[in-house]
């Protein structure tokens, strides 16, 4: 690697963090400018305050918030993956199961939300059920674009040589259709942080949501921003943990995307 390529490598790894810092400095010197009310629009300095006068509480709610995701998340991959799968391989619920999907998919997941919780209670249940809801439908989209987009000529190929449907797709539908599958897992994994703040808004006693409610209710707008900027940074974190798991998964994808 020559050095044009290190200085490059390193920009694209700073310039992120690097835009992040600028971003909160600015943000402090136009309050400060300008006088802002903090109840309004608090500095970055006030809400670190908040941040640093309880880690202990806020790093306990975020936990439970990240673990409620995390489950609703897992289950959203196993539950689409399989059901994509069979989507892709008995047509009749490609013709049916699939379409009504994609409806169910148009409806807004806070309406819903009310009735997990007469359902399943306050609980971890509803914000589980919602966080599964929200992640299940581009995981399952995904997947089945990906499984359906192995070429005709390579099926057709593997079965003049007598391979099984099993070793078919094990080894031509599976390799092929991963990128999309991870494409929608990245996207789902984001979209169950969502779902798991709207479980946590309709009804908790816990969590990153309920924070936010509360300091609502008292005006403790730093409180507020404090929550929102870790859950912007928990999104952050597992959206490239995704991408480090796609590398690591489908490692010929990531290198055509780097040489392209």
């Amino acid at each position: 690697m020559n050095d044009v390529s290190r200085l490059r490598r390193a920009w694209d790894m700073c310039a992120p963090t690097a835009t992040i810092i600028l971003m909160f400095v600015v943000w402090q010197v136009l309050v400060e400018a300008f006088h802002v009310r903090q109840v309004i629009l608090p500095a970055p300095s006030a809400i670190l305050e908040a941040l640093a006068a309880q880690p202990g509480w806020f790093m306990q709610e975020g936990l439970y918030t990240m673990l409620t995701m995390l489950i609703g998340f897992g289950l959203a991959v196993v539950v689409g993956i399989l059901l994509a799968i069979l989507i892709v391989e008995v047509k009749l619920l490609e013709n049916t199961l699939y379409a009504l999907i994609a409806a169910l998919n148009s409806v807004p997941k806070v309406a819903i939300a009310p009735l997990f919780v007469i359902w399943l209670g306050t609980g971890y249940g509803p914000k589980i059920a919602i966080a599964f809801l929200i992640a299940f439908f581009p995981i399952v989209i995904d997947s089945v674009l990906g499984l359906k987009s192995v070429s005709k000529e390579m099926l057709d190929l593997a079965s003049s040589m007598r391979a099984s449907q099993l070793a078919q797709f094990w080894r031509i539908r599976l390799p092929t259709a991963l990128p999309s599958i991870f494409a929608g897992m990245k996207v789902g994994i984001s979209l169950a942080l969502v779902g798991t703040i709207v479980g946590e808004f309709v009804a908790s006693d816990h969590g990153l949501g309920y924070i936010i409610l509360t300091a609502q209710g008292t005006f403790e707008t730093a409180q507020i921003f404090a929550a929102n900027i870790l859950l912007g940074a928990a999104g952050i974190v597992l959206f490239w943990g995704m991408t480090l798991l796609e590398r690591r998964c489908v490692p010929w994808h990531a290198s055509q995307r780097r040489e392209a």
